[in-house]
């Protein structure tokens, strides 16, 4: 069976429900073409059988099509360091885990931790990945090995270099010079623009993990480039504290001094926001990334979600990154959306399974301002879709929606594409050898750690 869809060739992904996410809404027994990388027609299966009657027809009429998902938050600097920090909070996990790792990560690490964790991205049906590749390992350009594992992968996404320079102790160990530090943002830029699929956006770790010659020197980048920016903003208490501290100022009044809100923000976690905070973002047309899974591993606290979009504010969901989460796997943190909101408001209206589905469709696309390429299901769009079918979890399926957000998993998903190409194929992965990017995985995974001194599972805590 074909693993794309070359040009001219015509097919038809079918569903006992199309969810398109658009103006469409909700089609029963529906169908979508694609051709040429496009979509190309959606409608009901019948329709879209007549019209093109010598198209090739996957799916049946008891699978759920959805657009991909789209994760927008994530570090694939961590792929390699899942399952060791569970009772750390952020700051100690920070310090004590990735701090260390990060100082030793190379490019082929980047690389190959990336086609490890985009293979488990696209089991759960994921198409769409902005990336923060936090490192501080001078002279390696390891954030670009993000750009090469991606591409040959096949995921759409965007990249960023989560560059910090004044977190932890630097007098043992020096940071990386801000003139290093900038020539990676652009030559990570570079590689994004030339990989087809893939943008960028200027990473910043933390404001506070920044030396201010660094938040300077990249406010001015991204005036003349013309950059968005990927960042976290209040995920924590201490960090609210500490900017009151050095700068008077909380995390959301400083990027809006620096500048950071004049170009496309997406702000990761905003948790701790007062409501002026969350004026300002809105003021900024700023996106929001919920991590609802890693928020709750460290302890962090719970994004006022309802608030978020009273105000208007684009929120879309993220799984954040392997050692924070520790999985990439999007359709847990969807459900994870939706719960965790539920219980801390103890209502179970607070929030629906089409909000949170929409959430990781059209409103990840918006946030990250792709929403005229992906997102939903429309003809016109890119061919980047989902198919849901053939498991326990589907045999009786009553509201899509609900199926999709609370019974769904990873093994539902039998089929993915993206731009058409075909990645996953009756639940084979097509373009990535699963055995043997495990075992090269497994040894990185032993190096990293041996080199960042945390041999033994429990040597750091």
């Amino acid at each position: 069976m074909a693993l794309s869809v070359p040009p001219g060739e015509q097919l038809i992904v079918r569903g006992a429900w199309v969810l398109t996410m658009g103006p469409d809404g909700a089609i029963e027994d529906g169908a979508v073409r694609i051709e040429d990388g496009a979509i190309t027609a959606v409608g009901p299966y019948r329709e879209v059988r007549r019209r093109y009657p010598d198209a090739t027809v996957v799916g049946d009429a008891h699978s759920i099509v959805i657009p991909g998902l789209i994760n927008v938050h994530t570090h694939l600097s961590e792929a390699l360091i899942p399952g060791m920090g569970s009772e750390l909070t952020l700051y100690e996990w920070g310090e004590r885990l990735v701090t260390p790792v990060s100082r030793n990560l190379t490019a082929e690490m980047a690389r190959e931790g990336t086609i490890l964790k985009a293979a488990e991205m696209i089991r759960s049906g994921v198409t769409f990945v902005n990336d923060m590749f936090v490192h501080s390992n001078p002279s390696t350009r390891a954030s670009l090995g993000v750009v090469e594992g991606l591409a040959e992968v096949g995921i759409r996404g965007v990249v960023s270099f989560g560059a910090e320079d004044a977190l932890g102790d630097t007098s043992s160990v020096p940071p990386m010079p801000v003139e290093e530090v900038m020539e990676e943002h652009h030559d990570l830029a570079a590689a994004a623009e030339r990989s087809g699929l893939l943008g960028f956006r200027y990473g910043i770790g933390t404001l506070l993990g920044q030396s201010e010659e660094l938040l300077e020197a990249g406010a001015a980048a991204c005036r003349e480039n013309g950059w968005g920016v990927h960042t976290h903003l209040s995920e924590v208490r201490e960090e609210v504290v500490h900017a009151s501290l050095r700068w008077g100022r909380r995390p959301v009044s400083q990027a809006a001094h620096l500048g950071f809100l004049e170009v496309p923000l997406l702000a990761a976690h905003a948790i701790w926001v007062t409501q002026e905070d969350i004026e300002i973002l809105a003021g900024a047309r700023a996106g929001i990334a919920h991590n609802p899974v890693a928020n709750m591993i460290l302890g962090s606290g719970v994004c006022p979600l309802a608030r978020l979009r009273a105000a208007g504010l684009e929120i879309g969901i993220g799984t954040d990154g392997a050692a924070s989460n520790d999985s990439q796997n999007m359709l847990e943190a969807v459900k994870m959306a939706a719960l965790l909101q539920k219980v801390h408001e103890l209502d179970p209206a607070v929030i629906s399974a089409e909000d949170a589905l929409e959430m990781a469709t059209i409103g990840g696309a918006r946030v990250m301002g792709v929403d005229d390429q992906v997102g939903s299901l429309e003809a016109g769009k890119r061919a980047d879709l989902v198919l849901l079918r053939g498991t326990v979890e589907l045999a009786a399926v009553h509201d899509p929606f609900q199926q999709v957000v609370y019974c769904a998993g990873p093994r539902s998903v039998s089929d993915v594409w993206v731009e058409g190409r075909r990645l996953l194929a009756e639940r084979s992965l097509s373009t990535i050898d699963e055995a043997a990017q495990i075992a090269r995985g497994r040894a990185l995974a032993r190096a990293v750690v041996r080199e960042a001194g945390l041999s033994g599972v429990h040597s750091f805590i």
